[in-house]
């Protein structure tokens, strides 16, 4: 029990750092009728500096936090060859556990795509940042892709489960 309330904190402590504050980790529609759409946008975004919001979380060095975050860095959702799985996470948020190399991890990750709206271009920018750092090097994602993906699963309602996503990964 005590675990749990300590996760709940650093959710918590997670999601107001990153700018969320509104809506609940399972409700991932409250802005979905308003996601930041790609089309029109001029501006380039840096990926290492969209990826401050996932820091806190994740850490600066994509190492993650012990048993609540996973590390991004060596990560099988960041690294499969069709980054479909790291998009939907960024869009609709990850709940339960999920293994990242071989070791467990049960934190909650908070929908950036709808609950705390992401262009496209910004959910790119932070994938492709992520797959190419700390030793990875995944191809980059597109804002093509992440649109693509937004299409795909716009009726999502709820955090994914890492063995929802595990058919994306290859």
């Amino acid at each position: 029990m005590r675990n749990f309330g300590v996760r709940a904190i650093l959710a918590l402590a997670c999601a107001g750092a990153c700018g969320k504050g509104k809506g609940t980790a399972t409700d991932t529609t409250a802005n979905a009728a308003q996601p930041a759409p790609s089309a029109g946008a001029t501006a380039v975004v840096d990926g290492a500096t969209a990826y401050q919001r996932c820091a806190t979380c994740h850490q600066v060095n994509g190492t993650g936090l012990p048993g609540t975050y996973p590390p991004l860095a060596g990560s099988e959702f960041i690294g499969a060859s069709d980054p479909s799985a790291a998009i939907r996470i960024v869009l609709h948020g990850l709940q339960g556990t999920v293994t990242v190399r071989g070791q467990t991890y049960s934190g909650v990750m908070p929908p950036f795509g709808t609950g705390v709206p992401m262009s496209d271009e910004e959910v790119a920018a932070v994938l492709t940042h992520e797959r190419s750092s700390w030793g990875n090097s995944a191809p980059a994602v597109t804002a093509a892709m992440v649109a693509r993906e937004r299409a795909a699963t716009a009726s999502q309602q709820t955090l994914w489960t890492a063995d929802e996503l595990k058919p994306l990964l290859k």
